[in-house]
């Protein structure tokens, strides 16, 4: 296939009914750390303020975080809730302190968002642009208003902001017109960010979840890899984000994945039977994972992208119609290529 008409095909992707689903690839890209860089820190930093019982836990725990990663490990052992509650205060304390570094050169003008130029070039449906993400961090929301875009995380207010899912649809209506006897609303263009795996911003406070962007010394409400993700995920607010996220993926007509690697049951007893029916997929990624290589390889409905390599020179692997080619120094895998290559072009 020709460039020029792999871009075409490629502009013609981000049509109507748009769905985009956002991993770890994404925020690592803009310098977020990755699961190998938290895996170090949570064995630096978890030890001596645990009770024997989550000691003893966390010394069978430690070596597998070492020799196969924090999911792996994770899902072949189950964390005592003290050691659990401890990896969720030490994930936090270093994405947290990561991301305010990135969001200070944002505020500065520094740097600029990936997703910002993003969504400048996707279609503003009035119910809003749906984004799921699997990320804790606030980038996706902080790229959203850096376009002019509202942002809707079904959570109304500043300070102990309450999950309210009316309520926040209803706070962007910007206009209420009645033509032959039918009531017309008028919506801001927003960005409806799902989080089934919760956010640096959510916390608990007497006994509701609540939102609140400033630091506070409670415990936040996201939820780790493993096997007690499952059972977490069935609380609120993660049910009703997961079910919101659920909902949008059901009703897409396309999808575009974004550092995504197909890892996640909450999302995958939708996502990929949608796939599989045939909904035209574009994935971009720095290295596809094992379960997107299959997805490649097996519909033609798939198209994906990562980075390629040939006799030393990076380019871009990609799949289409399940053969893979090679794109020569062009890192179109790359979402900020992506753009000026396709979109701005």
């Amino acid at each position: 296939m020709e460039i020029h008409d792999l871009k075409l095909l490629l502009q013609g992707h981000l049509s109507d009914g748009l769905v985009t689903i956002v991993g770890s690839g994404l925020s690592c890209a803009e310098g977020l750390p990755g699961m190998t860089e938290l895996a170090a820190h949570l064995r630096e930093t978890i030890g001596g303020d645990l009770a024997p019982v989550d000691c003893e836990c966390w010394a069978k725990l430690a070596p597998a975080v070492a020799a196969k990663g924090l999911e792996a490990a994770l899902l072949d052992i189950a964390p005592t809730p003290a050691l659990e509650a401890a990896i969720v205060a030490r994930t936090a304390d270093l994405i947290s302190s990561c991301e305010r570094e990135i969001i200070a050169q944002i505020f500065t003008n520094t740097k600029k968002l990936r997703f910002t130029r993003l969504l400048s070039h996707l279609l503003k449906p009035t119910t809003g642009i749906p984004v799921v993400t699997t990320n804790y961090d606030r980038l996706i929301e902080i790229a959203a208003e850096e376009a002019g875009l509202g942002v809707d995380t079904m959570f109304i207010g500043h300070f102990a902001g309450a999950l309210n899912e009316q309520e926040s649809r209803l706070s962007f209506c910007q206009e209420v017109t009645l033509r032959s006897r039918q009531v017309r609303y008028r919506y801001r263009p927003r960005v409806n960010v799902f989080k089934p795996h919760g956010s640096l911003d959510w916390y608990h406070r007497e006994g509701r979840p609540v939102r609140y962007a400033g630091e506070l010394p409670s415990a936040r409400l996201i939820i780790t890899p493993g096997i007690n993700k499952f059972r977490n995920g069935y609380e609120s607010p993660f049910d009703r984000h997961r079910d919101r996220a659920n909902s949008a993926i059901d009703r897409a007509t396309r999808f575009l994945i974004i550092g995504y690697g197909f890892n996640d049951d909450h999302l995958e007893t939708h996502l990929t039977p949608r796939i599989r029916s045939g909904i035209p997929t574009l994935l971009l990624t720095y290295e596809l994972s094992a379960n997107a290589i299959k997805l490649a390889r097996e519909c033609p409905n798939v198209i994906a992208i990562q980075r390629g390599s040939v006799d030393g020179e990076e380019g871009s692997s990609i799949f289409v119609n399940t053969a893979e080619i090679y794109v020569p120094h062009l890192a179109l895998w790359e979402l900020d290529t992506f753009i000026s290559e396709v979109l701005e072009p």
